[in-house]
């Protein structure tokens, strides 16, 4: 067993071991019980709410049940402290969404976990019935933001396990100021021209897992926002999308910046980018640092290994183009496959504050049956082994 594996196993097994004894002898609360109807029509947001409720008071472990089923759900907030640090959601239906526009118009996410510490969501489907909400913003007509499909905040201890997030109105799962989560097995499927419907966004967290997951969305498979460090991605498949993102960061002058990120044995198809480190050109104090991306396969990927420190969409805010952003140490190992442009590897860092430590091992890009090419702006660090194509680092 690697490493890595038995590390996570000695973290998490604990964990386990409470939430299964929590199914066993805990108490169990299952929502058909309680009056929710699995018709798709009648709203069982409040008895959600109220099963919550009952085990979040629980001074023992406590399991809420969604059994099979389609489940109409208008909106819901679980909120904590509770009395306990395992309470544990298993989901055998689906979860659904109006597919009303304005139904969440001024609501920030659909399904939202707050200040839990030990919380595990098993299994089901939430449908978030988003196509509404694409269809207005490809229109160009003045629409709401849209809704998150689940929002972890301010949480402890959380496990998400083999869940399937459909249909989201913008992102799917948001991971927000939260400590030790461990996604495995999620599936994320919303079209591939589907509006700001990120797979997984991570953002002011640290220790968190994705693992063994299959994402395909029309924005980034996976986004990492500022503030994220000790974040391990391993297995993920990614397509449609625009690949793993770290960024864009700098959109605030002052930020937290973020470091320990490592993307391993993961896989892009048909990809917008692969791997990519995006940040705004303005002043900012964020960074990058101790990121590691290795053990990918790319196919037909148009920006397959990318740093853009030039990013300002409609051009506006971005006064001389120069990124604060500090981007260092960044490892590129063992990346093979092939690129639907000619440009394979692009390093477009800031021209006041060049990347540094950048590190390209084993690298095989190829477009059209041919080798393809590189590009660096401000880029500094070292190859070695086969690098194809040749590098470009100063």
């Amino acid at each position: 067993m690697a490493i890595y594996e038995t590390l996570m196993l000695l973290i998490f097994l604990p964990l386990l071991l409470l939430l299964n004894h929590a199914l066993a002898d805990g108490l169990t609360l299952d929502i058909v019980s309680l009056g929710a109807k699995p018709d798709g029509k009648t709203d069982a947001s409040p008895v959600l709410q109220t099963a919550w409720a009952k085990a979040c008071d629980s001074t023992g472990p406590a399991s809420i049940h969604v059994p099979i089923g389609t489940f109409y759900v208008q909106s819901g907030s679980f909120n904590g402290p509770c009395k306990n640090n395992a309470i544990t959601i298993r989901i055998d239906g689906t979860l659904v969404a109006s597919s009303d526009i304005q139904v969440l118009a001024k609501t920030k996410a659909w399904i939202e976990f707050k200040d839990v510490n030990g919380l595990s969501i098993h299994g089901g489907v939430i449908d978030g019935k988003g196509s509404g909400i694409w269809n207005c913003k490809h229109s160009g007509n003045n629409c709401p933001d849209g809704a998150r499909n689940l929002e972890i905040t301010n949480a402890q201890n959380v496990i998400i396990n083999g869940l399937a997030s459909i249909n989201s109105q913008m992102f799917n799962i948001v991971v927000h100021g939260c400590q030790n989560v461990n996604i495995q097995g999620v599936k994320v499927s919303d079209p591939g021209d589907s509006p700001n419907t990120d797979g997984i966004h991570v953002q002011e967290s640290s220790d968190v897992t994705i693992l063994s997951s299959n994402i395909g969305t029309g924005d980034d498979c996976i986004s990492i926002g500022p503030g994220t460090t000790n974040l391990w991605i391993e297995s993920v498949t990614c397509g449609p999308g625009h690949g793993i993102s770290i960024g864009s960061l700098g959109k605030s002058a002052n930020e937290p910046g973020v470091k320990n990120v490592t993307v391993t044995s993961s896989t892009f198809s048909e990809t917008t980018n692969g791997v990519r480190i995006k940040s705004w050109g303005r002043p900012s104090s964020g960074f990058a640092t101790d990121i590691h991306f290795q053990h990918i396969t790319l196919d037909n990927v148009k920006n397959p290994i990318i740093i853009d420190q030039n990013y300002c969409p409609h051009d506006k805010g971005c006064p001389h183009q120069d990124s604060g952003v500090k981007i260092s140490d960044v490892t590129y190992e063992d990346i093979k496959g092939t690129s639907a442009t000619k440009i394979g590897v692009k390093f477009d860092c800031s021209p006041t504050n060049p990347c540094t430590g950048l590190t390209l091992e084993d690298i095989k890009v190829t477009y059209d049956d041919q080798i393809a090419k590189a590009s660096c702006k401000g880029a500094k660090g070292t190859a070695s082994g086969m690098v194809e194509p040749a590098s470009c680092l100063e």
